[in-house]
């Protein structure tokens, strides 16, 4: 089920809300809670109710090896390290095998000259994300930071449908406390305004900025059979911004759908194109992610603690862990690489007391995103190509006819210059103002910080939903799901 889809704005989540806080009202709290993780599961399996068992095995699982590594649970004979690398093999085997098999079979017959027949198993839906989740559940366990036991409450922290799906990746003890806390098992006024607020917000991000640009990203990486330097850069700025409204939409959509329960998710976005480095983007962008490779690879692997040589290599490892994490595919790996490479460059410029003018450092860092993103868009290898070819003009530069009074060399003009992803002129100035946005307009988490609750903002609200409304009819998944 989709954010955004008329079943889960006009039935699922109006229905689960009014049930729950019935419950609640009726003090039957373990019953609201049972409700929330059926309701949960429901939205899960909406889309293929075939891996529903896979969900619910990994969660037993899990709370059954996290329960003994706590050192409440003395029972346990094996040694308790053991019992955690035993855990989070189980799960990156259950990752590995559902959405890396194919990946390793191809290679190994490319490599070995072999035809092993591919699985082609469909990917189940999210499992990138419990998958992380459950792991640094099991860590925080080894070290003896969880203290809850009931299973209810496992599952619901766990399954709670607006971070289930594409996050944010959220921790054990950031969000059982909020669960447990009898101030949130009533409605609070506050929280189901601020929390229609920024869904609205997430909500015109996907559908009305996102998926427009969707259009042109698409045409260009999947259609064009060649692109000129304009359409090249279109397409690949169509993409940057396409991933930015769509992902961050989400993540607006998840955190406001939470805030109806009074449950509040952490923030994993933070106007990551406003970064002026590669290392300032990466705390700007996906945010609980990047706290996840942190703390439960690149801090275990050493982080700084050792010599530099070493954290140079914990950086890559851990950037070329996030990018298979992200797909499947070496454009993937590739892309971690690169990131992974800046973050090696930035490290060394810092050190050696270099600095650049912010506007060149902000122009820099944009154009580098912007350019790694065609590898992290790219199907394959030679879209990818396709795509950066034409972003270095090396299939040629088309300008608008009227401009052909300047009368450059080397370039052509016609009327058809945007012709190869089917765009009009009217993108260039979209993609101006998109990025105009990004740059100088204040983020969701920004504005429910200073919001007032008035006819404006009522109005403003009013105008964000019946303008996505209008353009529901043309749904699209989250870029995300695929990950």
């Amino acid at each position: 089920m989709l954010f955004n889809s008329y079943e889960f704005i006009f039935a699922f989540l109006p229905f689960t809300f009014l049930l729950y806080f019935f419950l609640l009202h009726k003090r039957l709290i373990v019953a609201s809670k049972a409700f929330l993780v059926f309701a949960s599961l429901f939205f899960y399996s909406w889309w293929n109710i075939s891996y529903l068992p896979l969900i619910l095995s990994s969660m037993l699982f899990n709370y059954v090896i996290g329960n003994s590594l706590n050192s409440n649970f003395s029972k346990v004979k094996l040694e308790k390290k053991s019992l955690l690398i035993f855990g989070i093999i189980f799960n990156l085997g259950l990752l590995g095998y559902f959405k890396y098999s194919d990946f390793f079979i191809g290679n190994i017959n490319t490599l070995m000259d072999v035809n092993i027949e591919l699985l082609k198993l469909a990917l189940p839906l999210a499992i990138s994300f419990f998958t992380f989740q459950q792991i640094a559940y099991l860590v925080d366990s080894y070290r003896q930071e969880t203290a809850e036991y009931d299973f209810l409450n496992y599952a619901l922290f766990v399954t709670f449908f607006p971070q289930l799906i594409a996050g944010p990746i959220v921790h054990h003890k950031e969000m059982m406390p909020q669960f447990a806390s009898r101030w949130n098992l009533v409605k609070q006024y506050q929280n189901i305004a601020l929390g229609i607020f920024i869904f609205s917000m997430g909500l015109f991000k996907k559908v009305v900025i996102a998926d427009s640009l969707a259009t042109w990203a698409n045409n260009g990486f999947d259609k064009a059979e060649v692109l000129n330097l304009i359409e090249a850069w279109a397409t690949s700025l169509s993409y940057t911004f396409q991933l930015y409204f769509d992902f961050s939409g989400y993540t607006d959509m998840a955190i406001g759908a939470a805030l109806l329960f009074n449950i509040k998710l952490p923030v994993n976005f933070n106007s990551p194109y406003k970064a002026r480095d590669i290392q300032d983007f990466w705390r700007r962008w996906h945010i609980t992610l990047s706290r996840f490779l942190r703390e439960y690879i690149y801090i275990p692997l050493g982080g700084n603690r050792v010599s530099e040589y070493r954290i140079q290599m914990n950086l890559m490892l851990t950037f070329l862990i996030g990018g298979l994490w992200h797909g499947v595919g070496w454009t993937f790996v590739f892309w971690g690489f690169l990131h992974g490479s800046a973050l090696i460059t930035h490290r060394i410029w810092k050190s050696l007391g270099f600095r650049f003018n912010t506007i060149l450092a902000w122009f820099i860092t944009f154009n580098f995103i912007n350019i790694t993103w065609v590898f992290f868009r790219a199907k394959e290898w030679e879209d990818a190509v396709k795509v950066l070819s034409g972003m270095m003009g090396l299939n040629g530069l088309f300008l608008p006819l009227h401009m052909a009074k300047y009368q450059i060399a080397f370039i052509e003009y016609s009327d058809a210059w945007l012709s190869n992803i089917y765009a009009s002129k009217y993108l260039i100035l979209e993609l101006l103002v998109v990025l105009l946005m990004t740059l100088f307009f204040k983020n969701s988490m920004e504005l429910k910080e200073k919001i007032g609750f008035n006819l404006i903002t009522v109005l403003f609200t009013a105008g964000l939903l019946i303008s996505s409304f209008l353009h529901l009819s043309g749904v699209h998944e989250f870029l995300y799901f695929n990950f």
